[in-house]
Order: C-alpha cells, then structure tokens, then sequence
C-alpha cells in the first residue's frame, strides 16, 4: 500500500477529494433518512399490538395533540367554529384517523379545568419517516394562530420531530465548539499550524465520508438519529487520535534523519499497524451493540463501525500522501514552544518512568487503593433506575414539552399514557369481553377502560355502548383501551404488568407507550449477557494476537471494565439524582435512558482498549528486547506516556462537544466519555496496569506451548520485528530500525541474532544483499549446527 501511495500520492489526494464532495453531498440530507425514534423492540408484545392495531382496525393509540388555547371559553361561538374547522382539516388529512376533540365529543378530559383550553387528540400512520413527515406538515400550517385560537402541537410523534430537529443544531454546536478548541490543543501538541492542521482536516475528511456513508447504509437498513451524533463527534475524535499517532512519528523518524518517503514507510509500519489494530478493537467493541434490536441502540453500533474503519482508512492513505507532498515543511509555522517536541528525558528519567517505578515498590498496596477508589465512584450506580426519554429530555422551548407540561397541569385527566390490550385472535362475546373489561377496570392507577360493550370504571359497567364503541371489534379481534390515573413511570410499568396478568380466552398482547418502554428494558437485559461475551471473547482474541500472551488480555479486559465504574456512578449521580442539574441545564426525571449506559459502554470501553493497546504493544517490545517484566513496564510507560496523555486530552476536548448539545442523555455522553478517558489515561494507565503487570511478574506473558505456536505463525506485530520461538530476542527490520543494541537472552537464539548482525551490516555497507546473505548463514549454519533457531 505504501509504495502505491508514494508513486501516486496526488493522485491518492484527488480520488479522495472527489470522494469527499460525492460522500459530502449524500451526507448533507441524511437527516431526510433518519428517524427520530428507534427505542422499542419491533419483536416485543407491545410491538406486535401495535401492528394488530393497524393491520386489522386501522388504528394506533393517539401520537399527536393539538393544544387549542382560546380568548375566553371552549364554549364560544366563535372558538367552537374554529376549533371544528380544525377538527376537520385533520380527518380529512392522508395517514391521519381517530381525531377526537372536546368540541366534537364533549369528553371532560379533553377540556381544561379552567374552559379556556382544549385538546385535539390524533393517530397519526404510517412508517417513522412518514410521520415525520405528516406530523412536520400540521404543524407548519395548523399551528400558531388560527383565527381567534393559538395552537400548539404536542405528542409522541411531535416529541420524535422535534428531536431530530433538534440533533442537527446539536451536532453544528458541538462541531463548533470542538474544532476550535481542537486546534488549540493541536498548537500546544505540536508547536506549529501545519503539523495542528493535518490531524484535523483528517477529522473533518472522516465525518463528511462517514456521513455519506451512513447515507449509503440507510438505504438498506433503517437508521436512528443517534447514528449522527456518533458519526460527528466520535468520527472527530478518533480521527484526531489516530493522525496524532501518525504526524508524531513521523516527525521523530524525520527527525532520526530519514527521507520523508523513508520516514512515511517507517511510520506505517509502526504507529500505522497500531492504528489499524486501534480501530479494530474500537469496532469490535461497538459491534456488540448490533446484538441489540433496539434501532437507536444499533444504529450505534452501525455508525461506531463506519467510523472507525474511515478513520483508519483516512489516516493510513490520505495523511501519508499529504505528508510525501509535505516533506519536511512538516515544522513550518513553529512557535517556539510545544509538548511532543520537548527534549525528550535520558531512558529512565521520565516522569512515566518514575511513577510507575514508585507504583512497583508497592504494587499491592497502591492497587487495591486505586481499586477501592473506583468502585467506590461507581457506587451511585448500584442505584441506577432505567427509563426512557420523554419531553422533558428536550429543552423548555419546544412544542411538545410544553404541551405535555400545559397537560399535566391545566386538565384534570388526560389519556396521554392509555394503554392497549388487544385479542388478535378472539371469537367475540360480549359476556366475555365485559368480564375482561371489568376485572381491568379494577386494577389499581386505572381511571377508565372503554371497548366493544362500553365504558368502566372501578370494576362496573360507567357508560352503555354507543356507535363509537364499534371501532374497538372486527371480525375476528378485539380491543381495549386502558385509561390510566397516573403518568408516574413506575405506576404506568405496575399497571403493564397488572394488565397482561388478567386471564383472557385468547392471546392478549398490551402496548402502549409505557410497555414499549418496558419491553425495551427487558430487550436490553435480554441481549445484554450476549453482547458482553461477544465483545469480550472478540477482544480476548485480539489482544492475543497483540502480545501472545493469555494473561495480558484478560488483565486489559478487567482493566479497562474497572475504568468505567467512576463514569457509571457519575451518571447516576448527575443525570438521574440530579446532582449539577443547573450547571449542565437539564431537567431531572429520576431516570437514567437505559440506552445511555449500553451505548457509553461500547464507545468507552473501545476506546479504554484502544489505549490498551498502544500501552501493550510497547510493553511487549520492551519486554522482547529486555526480558525483564519490571524494565518492560516502566519503560514502555515512558516511552508512550506523552504520546498518549495528548491523544486522551485531544479526544476528551472533542467529546465535551456533547454538552453542548440541549438532548439531556447527549449531555450524558459528554460527561461520560471524557471522564472514561481521563480515568484511563490516569488511574488505570498509571496505577492499576503497571501494579497488576509487577504482582503478576514473568506470569504476563505465558501461554500455553500450542498457543505459543500459533502466535510465532500467525500472531500481529506492530513494532516491525521478528521474533525468535523462545520469545528470547527482537530482531527489528534492519531497512526500518534505528540503531539498537540486539540482547540475546536465550543462548539457543544466538543463530538468529547473528543472522540479524549480518542483514544489518549489509544493509549500512550498501553491498549485494542476496550475496553476502547467502555467507552469513553458511557461516551461521556451520558454527550452530543442529541448534540453529529457524526464523
């Protein structure tokens, strides 16, 4: 790939460029392809009645309101006629059915207490994208004023409008705040505007090809908003981080004294196999949210992965072909002080090397500290309430958190939290339907249930059937509508479970928003034992390849989980006890979205491996090159210790962007993911992994005598070398190495360290190399005999 990309970089820029336009123009209308919603299971009970409600009565419980505010009374002339006017611009409406109002049925629950306010309740059909669509249409024309009313739109499917709307304001904000400040840290990094800027203009390539990219996947599958949110923002952040890599080693191997064609194959070959060993473990991590049928939780995971491809493809192709155009211009624009580019310490000397050195004296202590520090920030989790959002995750201004809190205030009873219970297969009888009628209308938190044989209240007969009941019976099903007392969440997911308890003829399968929600929750810790172990084992076997050891990976597994217990107890802390509330400018709900800490797990978790990986992979190195655990650890800490710490504050910069956002579980990824990669790069990074590394000794790297095999054949390194089977010595590449001391530590390697001697003395010599190869090992061969060590 290299060597296409030296011969024909313009040419690698141009493709891209025109890429970028093509990918940028598809990804400019991706919020025409997404969907608002995304958090029930369409495999659920609750899913299911709705779809029985559609298919065989041509109804959906009511998913739009109409907040009609008049100048004096509902009952005026004047406002009865316009308010019927309304009333019947909606019937007549495509995809609209079951409008109801106090003005066409004088319902008491559609008229406020104080007869100056009334509802217009609507289903509104179709599929999310048509909704959208038909619900963006009544509120351009059938909102605001209207003759002698004011109106306003609320609802569910509203609340999925307006949410949409508001991501794409979001995601200007957060891009607005995270570019700049971005830069500034950059300036700080590198200490010029040219090396700053590539990482960024990376960046921006990543998520303008990522967005057209999810254009391209929503034309397959469906996609919910979130999958936007995560493109920007984390597409930034990995972009960043990567080309971070990528830029610094390339000015280290100018600064050794390469070409810049030497020091771009250089850098490929190192920090580049990091990278796309990086992005592997980061897509791994937010597969496992594909094992979740949840369309927001998905279209995650879709996006996690889309990312992190483009950003490695991005960092690997275009950025080396922008620097072989660069060259050494790389440092222009220096302003004299910087971070990376600090005099680097004498090996040894490094602040790295000092507090992991000081953490090694007493690994055991120090490290049930730092343990007993994290678990007791995740503390607050062990309190967490799931929930879903609702209004009032969306901020004061919009239409349909203030009519919900309009509702909930100014009327005494409102429907907005009916649920369904529906027989899809039931022979009708009006006997048996008014014995299910009464014993639900009986339960607890339940004010009304109307169907076929007519209304009931508190376990008796309220009104007779009229015309209108008929809706509620076809030929071969039936329905009721459960109306209930409460809007309190854990009321509403009793009342779920009381109603499908009531024994009926029949399958009964209840829906409504509050067992949408319920069935969701239980989707989630349905799958969740699933996606765990398949994240686990795929990162298991990743980090074997990496180090061909069977202890490291388990110990980078816990590891990185113990590094999100503080961020699990902040966000119960903060989001669902309220805790900062006024600072962040959200409302408290008491909940916390069960989507949030699946989703947050996935990123941060990628991203704790990420670091994991590069901290490892050095590690090894050094471990190959000395054989000694306690040199290896210290030593890789300092030697990547600078390194990383940047490329965690870069991220954390660009992940602040999610506060900006006015989406209260948005704000929690912002809070989140910064903190898990703060927690990372510090407590874990400086504590944890180098105590664990010293307790365990030599332990570390063992593997089985099978497993040992498969590493030497087939197991990934990042570092350019070639190991000995005895994991004795490091051979480094002699076209690519600086120059080292080679340590043997197994006698039985000497044959294979003699043959590096050799190709790296023909190497500086610029002498045949196929000759004076074919020498060394003839000599090789007749001084080792039988216990040459193969290659």
């Amino acid at each position: 790939m290299f060597e296409f990309t030296r011969r024909r970089s313009r040419w690698v820029l141009g493709v891209f460029a025109v890429l970028a336009v093509v990918l940028g123009a598809l990804g400019a209308t991706l919020f025409e392809r997404v969907e608002g919603g995304g958090y029930t299971d369409p495999g659920s009970e609750s899913s299911r009645a709705l779809e029985v409600l559609r298919e065989e009565f041509g109804q959906a419980p009511p998913n739009l309101l109409l907040l009609v505010e008049t100048e004096s009374s509902v009952e005026d002339p004047e406002s009865t006629a316009a308010a019927t006017a309304l009333v019947a611009n909606l019937q007549e409406r495509d995809g609209v059915t079951e409008v109801m109002s106090y003005w066409t049925t004088h319902l008491p629950a559609l008229r406020s207490v104080d007869g100056k306010q009334g509802l217009i309740v609507a289903s509104v059909l179709g599929s999310e994208r048509e909704i959208d669509e038909r619900v963006t249409a009544i509120s351009e024309e059938l909102t605001g004023e209207q003759g002698s009313l004011q109106v306003r739109a609320g609802g569910f499917a509203m609340l999925m409008h307006e949410t949409v709307e508001q991501s794409k304001t979001d995601i200007a904000k957060g891009e607005a705040i995270a570019f700049p400040l971005t830069l500034i840290a950059l300036m700080f990094v590198f200490g010029g505007l040219v090396a700053a800027s590539l990482p960024l203009l990376v960046a921006i390539g990543t998520v303008v090809t990522t967005m057209g990219a999810l254009w391209l996947l929503a034309l397959f599958t469906p996609l919910s908003v979130t999958a936007t949110n995560v493109a920007t923002l984390l597409g930034l952040g990995l972009a960043i981080d990567y080309s971070l890599l990528i830029v610094n080693r390339y000015r280290d191997e100018l600064t050794e004294g390469r070409t810049p064609a030497g020091a771009v194959a250089t850098t490929l070959r190192t920090a580049g196999r990091t990278v796309a060993f990086s992005a592997l473990t980061v897509a791994v991590a937010l597969a496992g949210l594909l094992f979740f049928p949840l369309l927001a939780i998905r279209s995650m995971g879709f996006a996690g992965i889309v990312v992190a491809a483009l950003a490695a493809l991005v960092s690997l192709t275009v950025l080396p072909a922008a620097l072989l155009l660069i060259g050494t211009r790389i440092d222009k624009g220096q302003l004299g002080w910087w971070f990376l580019r600090a005099p680097r310490p004498a090996p040894g000397e490094g602040a790295w090397h000092k507090l992991a050195t000081a953490v090694m004296r007493k690994p055991i202590s120090i490290g049930l500290a730092v343990t007993a520090l994290l678990l007791l920030l995740g503390a607050p989790f062990l309190g967490v309430k799931l929930g879903f959002p609702d209004e009032r995750t969306l901020p004061a201004s919009m239409n349909s958190r203030q009519v919900a809190e309009l509702v909930a205030r100014d009327f005494g009873e409102s429907d907005q939290h009916t649920l369904v219970a529906v027989l899809p297969e039931s022979a009708y009888s009006a006997a048996g339907l008014d014995t299910i009628a009464r014993a639900m209308s009986d339960l607890d938190d339940v004010r009304r249930v109307d169907t076929a044989t007519g209304s009931y209240a508190q376990g008796g007969l309220l009104v007779e059937p009229t015309a209108v009941n008929a809706r509620f019976r076809v030929e071969k099903a039936v329905y009721l509508s459960i109306v209930p007392t409460t809007g309190d969440s854990d009321a509403l997911a009793s009342l779920v479970e009381q109603v499908r308890a009531v024994r009926t003829p029949s399958e009964l399968l209840v829906g409504g928003v509050a067992a949408a929600n319920a069935d969701s929750v239980a989707a989630i810790e349905n799958e969740l034992p699933w996606a765990l172990g398949f994240v686990v084992l795929m990162m298991l076997i990743v980090l074997f390849a990496l180090t061909g050891s069977v202890v490291l990976p388990v110990l980078a597994v816990i590891l990185s989980a113990l590094s999100l217990t503080a961020t699990f107890g902040a966000l119960v802390w903060i989001f669902q006890d309220g805790h900062l509330s006024g600072v962040l400018g959200f409302t408290v709900t008491g909940e916390l979205s069960a989507t949030v800490p699946v989703m947050l797990f996935a990123a941060a978790f990628g991203l704790a491996m990420d670091y994991q990986v590069f901290l490892l992979s050095r590690i090894r190195e050094e471990y190959d090159r000395t054989g000694k655990n306690e040199t290896a650890v210290a030593l890789g800490l300092e030697r990547v210790g600078r390194i990383v710490t940047a490329a965690a504050i870069l991220i954390s910069l660009v992940f602040l962007g999610f506060l900006a956002s006015d989406i209260t579980f948005m704000k929690a990824f912002g809070i989140g993911l910064p903190l898990a990669v703060i927690v990372d790069a510090t407590l874990v990074r400086g504590f944890l992994l180098p105590a664990a590394m010293k307790v365990l000794g030599d332990a570390n790297w063992y593997a089985p005598e099978f497993l040992h095999r498969l590493h030497d054949r087939w197991g990934l390194d990042d570092s350019g070398a070639v190991r000995s089977s005895k994991r004795a010595v490091v051979v480094r590449d002699p076209l690519a190495a600086r120059p080292e001391e080679i340590v043997v530590v197994d006698p039985l390697a000497r044959a294979e360290a003699a043959r590096a001697e050799a190709a790296r003395a023909e190497a500086e010599r610029g002498e045949d190399g196929a000759r004076e190869n074919s020498r060394a090992q003839e000599s090789i061969s007749a001084s080792t005999g039988s216990r040459e060590t193969s290659d």
